[in-house]
């Protein structure tokens, strides 16, 4: 009987073997649609397209990457809220979803509530980047300058979490005249950070690696809680004495609320298994990002951590 009970932690932890043969055995049956809710040419787009390509060569089906743009991302993301729950139509979304509920202009609604956690695809830390415009290379000489009489200090924010950073890091610093100029996308912010138009911008890695490696602008920390691989000499914002900054974005694959379990488990194991070829790994590290293939509830634990911290932001600073 000991034994017996020893046994079952580790039975509970892994999927039956019928469960395993279940999941292997579903394919989409039709055309699968993946949603992304931003506009094309970012890290999302360029993720989704190359994971479609690998799941319509396994699948023998079309996979499609559908961009529906508007209302912060929430106009696409309902779209698979409102699909069937049959594992045809998925959306791939980043942790601005867990904020889409503290916005009163989105009425409140909750999209993850209404959304089955699939698999995350990738992980990446997001980063404070600054003009190359002026003389600044670390986080202690922007608070520095930022606090000169006149230097009428700006940061781009493209969605809420960025927005969210943004704030905390002028409550950190004190910097309570700091501008913080909302945009519609990354790239306009790109465009005015190398311009000399805004100071700096609390983003992804995925627009801004490039024009760091150029000079053009420079990432003076990242938010992770270990340097990021593709920028080893780049402190992170702890290193840098920007305590509790830590902030990460991820790509992560959803489904429909009421998607049965052996659905789920199918697409994750897929989507992994297009994570062994070039081309996707390619994609990912292009957005600044590492491969992070997930298990449907491995993912769902991701999501809870990064739904506690951003809620806690969300309070103290309210975003509407």
């Amino acid at each position: 009987m000991k034994t017996a009970l020893l046994l079952i932690p580790a039975l509970l932890a892994l999927p039956s073997a019928h469960a395993q043969q279940a999941a292997q055995g579903w394919k989409p049956s039709r055309p699968v649609t993946i949603v992304v809710p931003y506009a094309p040419g970012g890290g999302t787009d360029a993720t989704a397209r190359a994971v479609a390509r690998r799941l319509s060569e396994a699948w023998g089906q079309p996979v499609l990457v559908e961009n529906i743009g508007g209302a912060d991302g929430l106009i696409g993301t309902r779209r698979v809220m409102d699909a069937r729950p049959d594992g045809q139509t998925l959306l791939l979304q980043v942790p601005s979803l867990l904020l889409m509920k503290y916005q009163s202009s989105l009425k409140g609604v909750n999209p993850v509530a209404r959304l089955e956690p699939v698999s995350a695809l990738s992980m990446s830390p997001t980063a404070v980047v600054v003009t190359g415009k002026l003389p600044i290379h670390s986080l202690a000489e922007l608070a520095a300058y930022c606090r000169k009489p006149g230097a009428a200090c700006s940061a781009g924010s493209g969605e809420n979490s960025s927005k969210l950073r943004a704030r905390l890091f002028a409550d950190s610093y004190g910097l309570h005249d700091l501008a913080i100029v909302n945009y519609k996308g990354t790239s306009p912010i790109i465009s005015d950070l190398v311009s000399g138009n805004l100071t700096m911008a609390f983003t992804g890695l995925t627009a801004a690696l490039p024009l760091h490696k150029s000079g053009q602008l420079r990432i003076v920390a990242t938010n992770g809680d270990q340097r990021a691989a593709a920028l080893p000499d780049v402190p992170t914002s702890t290193e840098a004495g920007w305590a509790h900054a830590y902030s990460v974005t991820w790509y992560g694959l959803f489904a429909p609320k009421g998607t049965p379990q052996r659905i789920t488990s199918a697409l994750a194991q897929a989507v992994k298994e297009s994570g062994r070829f070039e081309d996707v790994q390619d994609a990912i590290a292009l957005a600044g990002g590492e491969p992070r293939f997930s298990t449907p509830a491995e993912f769902l634990a991701q999501i809870a951590r990064d739904d506690a911290l951003l809620s806690a932001r969300a309070a103290k600073y309210p975003l509407d």
